[in-house]
């Protein structure tokens, strides 16, 4: 059986090393791991995909449209961006946070974090909306933004939250291996 699981955000969120985690995770447990980025202008805060297929019947790297069995959103609005991808019933992990796009600021509009999140809950099997500002808040730390996201998705039972601790082993420096643990026991 293979897993699909789509991260997206904007540039310097993290989307990348998150799944670089998810990745090297699979393959500690002995999966096969394919994936991919599609990265536009992310330097300047664009758009960020990375797709994430584990499983010995996978053949390609980039999840076709409808297949994801989940989304992890680091921002909402690329949750809803990237709703072409989830499967019918699949998960929808976001980050409550909205990043405006320079657009949106340019033009004098908004995005409202309300309005994505209930369409999200609208066109969604489920959704998991994380304030990861306050957890941000609570592990003294913004840079676990991606990781507070993956723990989340570790009580799904998508993903094995021993896995992740230990791909973030190999993957992070030491000093920030304690913090890291702590973000993916976050989400309760």
């Amino acid at each position: 059986m293979s897993k699909n699981i789509l991260i997206c955000g904007v540039g310097g969120q993290g989307t990348v090393l998150a799944a670089k985690v998810l990745s090297q995770a699979a393959i500690s447990s002995g999966q096969k791991v394919m994936s991919a980025e599609t990265i536009g202008m992310a330097q300047r805060g664009g758009s960020v995909v990375s797709h994430v297929r584990i499983g010995e019947d996978v053949y390609s790297p980039l999840i076709p449209e409808a297949q994801a069995d989940i989304i992890i959103a680091f921002e909402a609005a690329e949750a809803v961006r990237n709703m072409k991808f989830l499967k019918a019933g699949g998960l929808v992990i976001v980050n409550k946070k909205i990043v405006q796009p320079v657009t949106a600021s340019l033009t004098g509009t908004s995005f409202s974090e309300s309005t994505m999140i209930e369409y999200l809950e609208k066109t969604a099997g489920k959704v998991i909306a994380v304030d990861t500002d306050q957890a941000c808040k609570d592990l003294g730390s913004s840079k676990v933004v991606n990781i507070v996201l993956l723990g989340a998705a570790c009580n799904t039972g998508l993903v094995n939250k021993d896995e992740i601790k230990g791909a973030l082993k190999l993957l992070v420096k030491p000093d920030f291996y304690e913090l890291n643990c702590k973000a993916v026991d976050y989400v309760k």
